[in-house]
C-alpha cells in the first residue's frame, strides 16, 4: 500500500510541475490553483509512504515518476523538443524507478 502511496504522489507531482509552468509565475488563477492542490496532495501521500518506507528509495521513486511524467507530459502535449537522447534518457530514468522501488523494503 505504501508503495502506492508514493505512485499516486509521483504522478501529482507531474501535475504540480506542468501546473508550475502553465501558471506563468503565478500570475494565472486556475494552473495557479491545481498547482497548490497537486502539491499539497503529493507531498502529503509522500509524507504517509514514509511512514513505512526507507526514505531513500521512496524519494527516489517519487522523483523519478514526477521527472519523467513531466518529461512525457511535455514532449507529447507541450511541444517540448523529442530526441532519442530524450528518450533513452527517460528510459534509464523510469528502469532506475522500477529498480529502486523493487529494493525498497517496508517496516
Amino acid at each position: 500500500m505504501a508503495w502506492l502511496l508514493v505512485i499516486v504522489a509521483g504522478l501529482l507531482e507531474t501535475g504540480f510541475a506542468v501546473c508550475l509552468k502553465l501558471s506563468h509565475g503565478f500570475s494565472r488563477l486556475w494552473p495557479t490553483i491545481a498547482f497548490c492542490v497537486f502539491a499539497l496532495g503529493s507531498f502529503g501521500l509522500l509524507t504517509l509512504a514514509l511512514r513505512r518506507l526507507d526514505v531513500g528509495p521512496a524519494y527516489a521513486v517519487w522523483t523519478g515518476i514526477g521527472a519523467a511524467g513531466t518529461a512525457i507530459y511535455g514532449m507529447v502535449f507541450l511541444g517540448d523538443l523529442v530526441s532519442t537522447l530524450k528518450i533513452v534518457s527517460i528510459s534509464l530514468v523510469i528502469i532506475g524507478v522500477v529498480g529502486l522501488q523493487l529494493s525498497g523494503s517496508a517496516h
